[in-house]
């Protein structure tokens, strides 16, 4: 082969793959990085992280936290009685309308319970496929805005946009304001508009924030997620059903709340 059509050779193989190279090699991560890439099955490092039992992860129930309540917002919250918090009531006295089987609602579905979720992207499209409840989210990536005035839905209506190859940013409003922000009760409007930012750090991990912007109900924008830390599973993860099932909740409150029982106790 000729020097010339060497060099030819070469340029064809490099313009042939270019776009199929996925990114810089990122430390701590197996493989190169994919660009404007979350597809995969994700879940907490730290498979606890992601239950927040009492609360959003970075806004516990714990009597050091409290979101910054308008006067409004904290007539809503004292209206709600949560089993868990610390206004904790016995299961058979609380009002969480998840736990009679009612959809949890976003943004509560990051908030509580965030377990195996798998993430699909397509050209107009991410959608999210979340563990508890088998729910899915659909996230428009077609350059569509919010809609200003949308009907409420349990899930809100949801668009995304990458700020940078590895940063998505997903802008959410129209939730119904009958659902709860997380497992402590704190309430919202049909006003709440919810910011999740995406972060891939490396091929294996990323990193999730979530801040809730409600002026009726709190006075400023709070962070409910800071920088939760996602890792990839492998392809053939097989994700379990977590559903709510009236009859066992039924039984639940038949064995433990109507004795008066602790939450969670024999």
């Amino acid at each position: 082969m000729s020097e010339r059509s060497a060099v030819l050779a070469v340029a064809i193989i490099t313009v042939w793959a270019l776009p199929f190279v996925a990114g810089p090699q990122s430390a701590g991560g197996a493989g190169a990085l994919p660009r404007r890439d979350l597809s995969g099955v994700w879940q907490p490092a730290n498979p606890l992280d992601g239950i927040q039992p009492n609360g959003a992860r970075n806004m516990p129930a714990d009597g050091k936290h409290e979101p910054p309540y308008t006067a409004f917002g904290l007539e809503l919250f004292k209206r709600n009685r949560p089993s868990n918090g610390t206004t904790e009531v016995n299961p058979a006295e609380e009002n969480d309308p998840a736990h009679a089987c009612d959809p949890q609602g976003f943004p509560r579905e990051n908030l509580f319970e965030l377990r195996t979720t798998q993430i699909v992207q397509s050209p107009i499209q991410t959608i999210m496929l979340y563990t508890y409840g088998r729910i899915f989210r659909i996230v428009w990536t077609d350059g569509r805005e919010l809609p200003k005035d949308s009907d409420p839905r349990w899930f809100g209506y949801s668009v995304g946009k990458w700020r940078d190859d590895y940063t998505f940013v997903v802008e959410t409003n129209g939730t119904d304001a009958r659902t709860w922000l997380d497992n402590a009760g704190r309430p919202h409007s049909e006003d709440m508009s919810v910011e999740e930012v995406y972060h891939r750090i490396n091929h294996d991990r990323m990193e999730l924030s979530m801040t809730i912007d409600d002026p009726k109900v709190y006075s400023r924008p709070w962070l409910a997620l800071d920088k939760l830390p996602m890792k990839l599973m492998p392809a053939n993860t097989d994700v379990p059903e977590m559903m709510c099932s009236p009859s066992e909740l039924a039984e639940y409150n038949r064995r433990h709340a109507s004795k008066g029982g602790t939450p969670g106790k024999q």
